[in-house]
């Protein structure tokens, strides 16, 4: 009790909650709060409660707080203080490395580095680096994981050192699940106990689908690595006060819906809403008809759909689910207790007030997917046939199969000759991500149409790439326990590993030889997922063509063999009598789904496969762990240097200075994503990182996943928009990492070497873009690479909420345009020069200050026209003139902790 006795009470609000004989302190923000306030505006509340108790947090945040609603509310920023940071490898190996740099950082300015260390707990999973190389056998994935070590050994002995050697870290190991469906099963306590209090698990992770668990009622949402890392050294996370939007649901899902058609639904009502810097809950009475695993679904795309956290609040269903996946009677019984104290249980008949409300009648939810290249493009089942003719005929001039060129024979893995693929044909069917396989309801709908189709004698199409990659080792428990296993292997779904895979983009190889038929014939073909996430380029180089669809809609196109069908209408296959078979001839009822969920799905299976979720198998026991207070950067490693970020950092910041002379690096379009930026998929041996990796010894078969090398910014700044769908209008027509560099009048060349000749010159460089820029996942690296190309500015119409904020981290300055205004409208080809005034007015900690003071002046040759200044709160606007979050806290961490002597 510490807390209490030492810590200042200044609202009142300290109390005790008895709970199964024990007593907690407790915020009673029900005190202060009003009852129809949004549940996460009242967990907002209790975390600033509490750290302003311990001088974190100002009155004047509380005071903002309480205020929610009024329309000035929205304009003033609060500090956050997360409960617990969460990791996965590919983001948490930088994050790491920058702290591992901050030690010798620190050492080398003659301080301990043992007191950098994170000050609340940190969980990783290592569920980002396996890559689905073997498909469609029963070893594929112990092939998988084999492989897996043998590239990321290097990576695992980093992340097995920060676990020793860094305090409040724990490290789920490779082959265990994916982090979100492990935080949701086992990590999440929706209530915490700690040091005699209780308060909401706050959860801040670096991957965007943290919002997963918003559907156990517990509050999360993604950040950037950077954030992350500044988080666990006791910074808090500024943000704007949210509003909030209510969806509300009614009635109830027909029985041929799935919950993965009410994502994509949802997904294209909010988008067209705009949720962007907003939280989302859902109420109504339909919530109750949801099952924990499908508010989970709901949740998880909430990146997807744009908001910062999809919420549902805990009620008995919450409750249910805790003690069916093994938490503890006392655990559950103080999970209640609190929410009912504290105004956060569910209240259906009374719904809070929100900023804005939407409504969705299930009833209306139909079979659907989305494509093919963002998840708020929704397309009825019975409408992808036409859709995708469309996009055939638009790129090549023909309608698929119609008129269609000649096909390319190609070799199955046993090297006979087999059918062809053609436009339209489906090369990838995937079940894989956590969105989808966190749920037995479409997961045992898979299963059970693979059984029907099976039993009338249908087969997937030869060219068709089938994986079953899952996010955690219930689902192979369940499975295997229904009886589904052997039907799923029957058509190629044998089990590729516990990861993320194909919805990343690591999927591997395509079937031997189909490559080749599509890239000779210039084919357009398409990848099948049940994930959620379709960008272009992201998923496999070969598949122009990205359609999220649900489990048992992915087996049926394996069998279909195409996207040029009408699943409605046009028949799946044909059985062994020639006859054809409809899609509703195997579909699966929802009451068979049900029973087979409640004989198969048990609480023992959650138990037992997080019994000993920390250790790991025995290769991960074998693998040498490195020790010492301070890492011992490898000499010419190709995975892990020490990274650049704190070089040369001095005492104190430089003045900000305004943009004078930049060019342009890139000009670029509406919805450019992360994966645009940073790719995360296989590095092409042609490519500059490829490149690079060769000439220092790396085998072309050896260059592994951008994903993978997250540690090496050689590697990744080269990779920096590398994507080979990037299109740059600069250089209109072309696709890839390509510009213009204007030291050179203009020349065609890489971005890469373009911007090391502006660099060289001396020359800033800047980005132009239009909406949405920064859409998809949290990554670090696509702020990172741009910062480590040179780029001071990104100029755009608007902007994605995580990958602003990463690029205030690494001091790179977001510009909004004015509304109306655009590259468009303004008629900027990219060939101006520009400078960029009035940046030091811009920063003023003026709490008074107007919308017009925070803008910046661009003269770009003969135009000149204001842009908004998007650095929102006060902490972004301190961290951009220290050149972001990590030499902010060098330089604040240094001046907290005194040094033992002198630099050394």
């Amino acid at each position: 009790m510490d807390h209490l006795r030492n810590g200042v009470d200044g609202f009142g609000t300290v109390g005790t909650l008895t709970v199964s004989g024990d007593r907690y302190a407790v915020h009673r923000i029900s005190g202060i709060a009003p009852p129809d306030w949004p549940y996460t505006i009242k967990v907002l509340l209790e975390n600033l409660l509490r750290h302003a108790s311990l001088g974190r947090v100002t009155p004047s945040q509380i005071e903002s707080l309480l205020g929610w609603g009024r329309a000035d509310s929205f304009a003033r920023a609060v500090d956050i203080h997360p409960t617990r940071a969460f990791l996965h490898d590919t983001n948490g190996v930088p994050a790491l490395a920058d702290l591992a740099a901050l030690r010798t950082a620190v050492a080398e300015r003659g301080g301990d580095p043992a007191h950098v260390n994170p000050v609340i707990p940190v969980e990783l999973t290592v569920d980002h680096s396996i890559v689905a190389d073997i498909a469609a056998r029963p070893d594929a994935a112990e092939r998988n994981v084999a492989l897996e070590y043998e590239r990321n050994a290097e990576r695992f002995r980093f992340l097995k050192w920060g676990r020793d050697v860094l305090r409040h870290v724990a490290v789920v190991p490779p082959g265990t699940g994916i982090m979100h469906q492990v935080n949701l099963e086992y990590l999440a306590r929706v209530i915490v106990a700690r040091d005699g209090w209780a308060f909401p698990d706050l959860c801040l992770g670096t991957d965007s689908h943290t919002t997963m668990i918003g559907g156990l009622g517990t509050l999360g949402w993604g950040i950037g690595g950077i954030e992350a890392e500044a988080a666990m050294l006791g910074q808090p996370l500024s943000m704007l006060i949210p509003p909030v939007v209510g969806v509300r649901l009614d009635g109830e899902l027909p029985e041929s819906a799935t919950a993965t058609d009410l994502v994509l639904t949802i997904t294209e009502l909010l988008r067209g809403h705009g949720v962007v810097g907003k939280f989302v809950e859902f109420y109504g009475l339909g919530v109750a008809r949801l099952s924990l695993a499908d508010r989970a679904t709901l949740a998880n795309m909430a990146p997807e759909y744009g908001a910062t956290c999809g919420y549902f609040p805990i009620d008995e269903e919450t409750l249910r689910y805790l003690r069916f996946t093994g938490r503890t009677p006392d655990h559950v019984a103080l999970v209640e207790a609190y929410a009912k104290e504290q105004g956060l249980w569910h209240r259906p008949d009374e719904p809070p007030c929100y900023t804005e409300t939407l409504r969705l009648d299930l009833s209306t939810v139909v079979p659907s997917l989305a494509g093919p290249s963002r998840p708020q493009d929704r397309m009825p089942l019975d409408q992808v046939r036409a859709a995708v003719r469309d996009i055939v005929r638009e790129r090549t001039g023909a309608a698929a199969r119609e008129d269609a060129v000649s096909p390319v024979p190609y070799r199955t893995e046993s090297h006979r000759m087999s059918e062809q693929p053609e436009d339209a044909a489906v090369v990838i069917a995937a079940i894989t991500s956590c969105t989808n396989t966190a749920n037995p309801s479409v997961m045992v709908g898979a299963g059970l149409l693979a059984r029907n189709a099976v039993e009338r004698g249908l087969r997937r199409k030869p060219w068709v790439k089938t994986s079953l990659s899952l996010g955690s080792r219930v689902v192979t428990d369940y499975l295997g326990s229904a009886g589904l296993t052997p039907y799923l292997e029957k058509l190629g779904f044998h089990l590729t590993g516990y990861g993320c895979m194909t919805c990343i983009g690591a999927s591997g190889p395509l079937v031997d030889g189909v490559s080749e038929a599509v890239r000779e014939q210039d084919l357009t073909v398409a990848a099948v997922l049940s994930g959620n996430r379709n960008f272009e380029g992201r998923i496999h180089p070969d598949a122009r063509m990205n359609f999220l669809a649900s489990p048992p809609l992915v087996v049926a196109y394996a069998l279909a063999g195409t996207v040029d069908t009408d699943l409605t209408t046009d028949a799946v296959g044909t059985d062994r009598d020639g006859h054809p078979v409809f899609l509703r001839d195997i579909w699966p009822t929802a009451d068979e789904i049900r029973e087979v969920i409640e004989a198969a799905v048990t609480p023992d299976m959650f138990t037992r496969a997080y019994a000993d979720v920390f250790t790991g198998d025995p290769r991960w026991a074998l693998l040498d762990t490195p020790s010492g207070e301070l890492f011992d950067w490898p000499d010419n490693s190709t995975y892990l240097l020490r990274p650049p970020f704190l070089d040369g950092v001095g005492d104190a910041p430089e003045p900000v200075a305004d943009i004078r002379g930049a060019r342009v690096l890139a000009s670029l379009g509406d919805s450019v994503t992360t994966d645009h930026l940073s790719p995360a998929g296989a590095i092409p041996g042609q490519s500059p990182a490829g490149r690079h990796l060769t000439a220092h010894g790396t085998p072309r078969a050896q260059l592994n996943t951008y994903a993978s090398r997250r540690g090496n910014h050689e590697v990744m700044m080269r990779g920096a928009l590398a994507n080979i769908r990037l299109r740059n209008r600069l250089i209109p027509g072309t696709e890839g990492g390509l510009t213009r560099d204007f030291t050179a009048e203009g020349a065609v060349t890489t971005i890469h070497d373009a911007a090391a000749a502006y660099r060289a010159a001396g020359i800033p460089h800047i980005l132009l873009a239009g909406k949405e820029y920064g859409t998809g996942s949290s990554r670090d690296w696509a702020a990172k690479g741009p910062a480590l190309l040179g780029v001071r500015a990104v100029l755009a119409e608007s902007f994605e909420r995580i990958h602003r904020s990463n690029l205030v981290g690494m001091g790179i300055l977001p510009l909004q345009f004015l509304p109306g205004d655009s590259v468009t409208t303004l008629k900027l080809t990219g060939e101006e020069v520009y400078d960029i005034t009035g940046l030091s007015h811009a920063l003023k900690d003026d709490a008074d200050a107007s919308e017009t003071s925070r803008t910046a002046l661009v003269h770009a040759d003969a135009r000149t026209f204001r842009v908004t200044v998007r650095l929102d709160t006060p902490r972004e606007r301190t961290h951009y003139r220290h050149g972001g979050i990590l030499p902010y806290v060098m330089r604040d961490f240094t001046r907290r902790t005194p040094l033992a002597g002198k630099p050394r």
